[in-house]
């Protein structure tokens, strides 16, 4: 069903066009789709708080009906970079997005950018053309699609993009730069509005929509004020019209609506500006966002939501070095930074399978990774609290970490630590701290982009049973390819949750 399906939609044209090519074409409903809601920065428990306080009614009735699971995100836990896995199915740093900032060692950015990457305001821009080519989007597989503040719009057509133009981006830029919270539910409102207009309109395979004002008011009153249960509530309304939308046209029970998020939140409560410690207390020469200007820079800071950190040294080597080259100069740095109560883990990348992973007081070990399978050594410590794991398998490593203040931390520092892109330290705060104060619009009173669950844990909610528990974020674009009839492009991170002969089943039903 599914070839002729695409064989037809390519001989009219219709190949990720927005409107579904079977139902242009031919006049036949429209095939099964897919929709995506993305929560930004919604915690599991506040979620799952609002929906057993009845101030979600829509979601609570999706998740009685399907289910509501706790996934893992991947790490950066920041928006933007951590959209990665729902459209892509990989893990960011393994296709050349290891942070919202970064420094780049090959000069593939130029000189007049220092080599750095922002992707905070216009810079934004530029995450399509940093992306691996050879990892495909669901936008490039999908027949038709729609997408509103993706971040990643690869193979979505400009026609498709909701949250675009100049309008749109200069009402963003005032809104982010002057902090104005209430600016950003009043963006959500008008972009779910957009959604349903243009899902009904014109029934697109597969939809990707953000909504950031979780996110924005978290950073602003903490992941449990007022205006987040606002957000929420927003995004109750788009689920209701959506819902029915497909009811009256009698396709809901063949529509796959889910709702995500893309990391936690948690409260700040001591900024430990990274850039000011390292450039006007420590006396480096140091690289950092915004002002990326000069030359004869030491050290590059690079913060991530703000609760991360990339630090590169030695910016004249144009190969990366790993941290046994770096040592005999950089050890008392790493030491330094270590002994700092904002930071809880320390990451030194040793060759591009394995990695040191240091806590104050809970001691070193080192974690090793080969062909999908990972190993965790305690040293002098256990700095993660899990114990000894040799020759795991992603489940089961997985498994090892789901507990624990770090779930899937073996996984995700070593793909992160393996990306060419990451620094050569790399650094997660400890709670109540993050590394960014100067130029926040928004003074952040909570926080993301850590290891610790707080940060890591993200909510699933979907409105069919699934075939197996979801585990990561990165589970969610294969699933939505088997949903869709797509096949599955190899080299993937994540692994369907989604039946494809289910699916078949369901369209059957219909």
């Amino acid at each position: 069903m599914r070839n002729t399906r695409m064989s037809l939609a390519y001989h009219a044209g219709g190949r990720n066009g927005c409107t579904s090519p079977l139902t242009s074409y031919l006049a036949l409903p429209p095939p099964l789709p897919v929709i995506i809601l993305v929560a930004d920065g919604a915690r599991p428990d506040t979620l799952r708080a609002a929906m057993a306080g009845g101030a979600l009614p829509h979601l609570s009735q999706l998740a009685a009906e399907g289910g509501m699971h706790t996934v893992t995100t991947a790490w950066p836990s920041v928006t933007g970079v951590a959209y990665t896995p729902f459209l892509m199915g990989r893990f960011p740093g393994s296709v050349g997005l290891p942070g919202l900032r970064w420094f780049d060692r090959s000069r593939g950015i130029g000189p007049w950018m220092a080599y750095a990457r922002s992707y905070v305001g216009w810079g934004m821009r530029h995450v399509d053309r940093d992306l691996a080519i050879d990892a495909p989007t669901v936008f490039e597989l999908a027949d038709s699609s729609l997408g509103a503040l993706a971040v990643i719009g690869r193979g979505l057509p400009h026609a498709c993009r909701i949250g675009r133009g100049a309008r749109f981006v200069s009402r963003a830029a005032t809104t982010h730069f002057r902090g104005d919270v209430r600016g950003w539910l009043a963006i959500d409102r008008d972009i779910g509005r957009e959604v349903v207009r243009r899902v009904r309109r014109d029934a697109p395979e597969f939809v990707f929509a953000a909504f950031t004002g979780i996110d924005k008011t978290s950073h602003a009153t903490g992941h449990d004020g007022s205006p987040v249960r606002e957000a929420m509530r927003t995004l109750d309304d788009v689920v209701a019209e959506i819902r029915h939308d497909a009811e009256r046209a009698g396709r809901w029970e063949q529509t796959h609506l889910w709702i995500v998020s893309d990391h936690g939140h948690s409260p700040v409560q001591h900024h430990d500006d990274l850039a000011v410690l390292v450039g006007e207390e420590w006396g480096f020469r140091t690289l950092a966002h915004p002002w990326t200007v000069g030359a004869g820079h030491e050290v590059a800071v690079m913060v991530s939501g703000n609760a991360m950190a990339h630090v590169y040294l030695e910016l004249e080597r144009r190969v990366r070095p790993f941290w046994p080259a770096l040592a005999p100069r950089w050890e008392g740095v790493a030491a330094s930074l270590l002994s700092r109560a904002s930071v809880d883990l320390l990451v030194l990348p040793h060759t591009p399978g394995m990695v040191e992973v240091r806590a104050r007081d809970r001691g070193s070990a080192m974690i090793s990774f080969d062909d999908g399978s990972y190993t965790y050594r305690p040293l002098d410590g256990d700095p993660l609290g899990i114990g000894a794991v040799e020759g795991a398998g992603g489940r089961e490593a997985y498994d090892a970490t789901v507990d624990s203040d770090y779930p899937d931390a073996l996984v995700q520092i070593a793909h992160l630590a393996a990306s060419p892109r990451a620094g050569d330290i790399l650094l997660s705060a400890a709670r109540g701290w993050d590394f960014r104060e100067r130029y926040e619009p928004i003074p952040h009173r909570s926080a993301h982009g850590a290891l610790h669950r707080d940060h890591m844990l993200a909510p699933l909610v979907v409105n069919h049973a699934v075939l197996q528990p979801p585990r990561r974020t990165v589970d969610v674009m294969p699933s939505a390819l088997a949903a869709l009839g797509v096949p599955i492009p190899d080299g993937l991170d994540g692994e369907s949750f989604v039946s494809e002969a289910g699916n078949l089943a369901l369209i059957s039903a219909g």
